[in-house]
């Protein structure tokens, strides 16, 4: 990773909400010794979020506040090069991110952002992974609950287990949180996209190398009796195919590795109610008047109190199987959608910027660049990883 660039970490998207909570976290945790600046196309914006950093430490009230705009190619090109890490929360991804991605990716500069959309996922490692991996530079996504305390959930269950034989393992997520303006938004880009979706996922298949002598798959089996206390359901979430990239990753999965992804709700009638949500959102989308109505539910940069995300919280509970062992694991904290995201997405940039890590390059996970580094961190910040049970 280049040493000379005058910013260890460059925030791109403060004068969101999520990235106002992610600038508030950094502000707090980042410590003295991490040169770090504020990224966007609002100057004056940009000086009400440092103003409010300010105000509860006034050292960061000369904090350095950068142009970028991801229609003038030319400033997202010198926020590039001047970072060692770039953190985007500038969404939705599939229309606005790929300026930096691709910037990053000439620059040899690691980048992060909280993406949930596939589609970007997928195109971006098409037209930019190799581009990444001739210059260094660590391409991270879905560094938010997307998909981290799934992926290092996953990674520490594994960790649990037998080597060196076939593993199993699924995970149950219960939640109670908001979903935001930008998640809104980027959601309904999906469900209006999935020929776009599938498409790039064909794409990606046709160029991405396998493991060698390793099987790694995504469960496709019957929705199992939930392993922890309810109903269970599939959860089309980008999570599981992150999930299956660390695996491919890392030989400590094992030879064969498969990963099922559900959603635990505790009545049958909840279960139901979401499956037709669900179903009528995607139907929905297809049509752009409807899709530019359920728009107006939320309006991006929107989001909730802090007295409000207080009683927000999640768990993923990981069962595991392989070489004759069960290990029951979990994973837990606070608000998902911004408190959390925030904390997991700023700890990796920091992890990048800090740590020493593996010898990684291109399109890599958290769980494939970060692994303990980031896992230790996450820990420590307050994000609970625990074994319930083992056998």
């Amino acid at each position: 990773m280049p040493a000379d660039r005058p910013y260890d970490i460059v925030l791109f998207g403060a004068t969101g909400f999520t990235g106002g909570v992610a600038a508030e976290y950094l502000a707090a945790h980042a410590g003295p010794g991490v040169r770090w600046a504020l990224a966007g196309r609002d100057r004056g914006r940009l000086e009400k979020v440092r103003a409010r950093l300010a105000a509860t430490d006034p050292a960061l009230a000369d904090l350095p506040l950068l142009h970028a705009d991801t229609a003038d190619a030319a400033s997202i090109e010198a926020v590039a090069v001047s970072a060692r890490v770039v953190v985007t929360t500038v969404g939705p991804y599939a229309e606005l991110g790929e300026p930096l991605v691709a910037a990053c990716a000439r620059a040899g500069t690691d980048y992060v952002d909280i993406t949930g959309e596939p589609t970007f996922v997928d195109e971006m490692y098409v037209r930019h992974h190799e581009q990444a991996v001739r210059s260094g530079a660590r391409i991270v996504h879905a560094c938010g609950f997307d998909s981290v305390p799934h992926d290092l959930g996953v990674y520490y269950t594994v960790k649990h287990l037998p080597e060196g034989v076939p593993l199993r393992v699924e995970g149950f997520v219960r939640v109670k949180g908001d979903v935001g303006g930008g998640t809104l938004h980027s959601a309904l880009g999906i469900f209006a996209e999935i020929p776009r979706m599938l498409r790039a996922e064909r794409a990606r298949a046709a160029v991405e190398p396998r493991p060698a002598g390793r099987r790694v798959r995504i469960s496709r089996r019957p929705v199992p009796r939930a392993k922890v206390r309810g109903r269970a359901l599939p959860m089309p979430t980008i999570d599981p195919a992150v999930v299956a990239r660390s695996a491919a990753a890392l030989d400590r999965y094992g030879p064969d590795f498969s990963y099922g992804h559900f959603i635990a709700l505790r009545r049958t009638a909840t279960a139901a109610a979401l499956a037709a949500g669900s179903l009528t959102a995607i139907a929905l989308a297809q049509l752009p008047p409807a899709r530019a109505l359920l728009k107006r539910l939320r309006t991006a940069g929107d989001g909730p109190s802090p007295a409000d995300r207080a009683g927000n919280w999640f768990r993923v509970t990981f069962v595991g199987e392989g070489g004759g062992r069960r290990v029951v694991t979990e994973v837990s904290g606070g608000d998902p959608a911004y408190d959390e995201t925030a904390k997991m997405l700023a700890e990796a940039a920091l992890c990048l910027a800090q740590d020493d890590l593996p010898d990684t390059a291109g399109q890599v996970t958290t769980a494939a660049a970060m692994g303990d580094a980031l896992l230790d961190r996450l820990v420590k910040a307050g994000v609970s990883f625990r074994v319930l049970s083992a056998g």
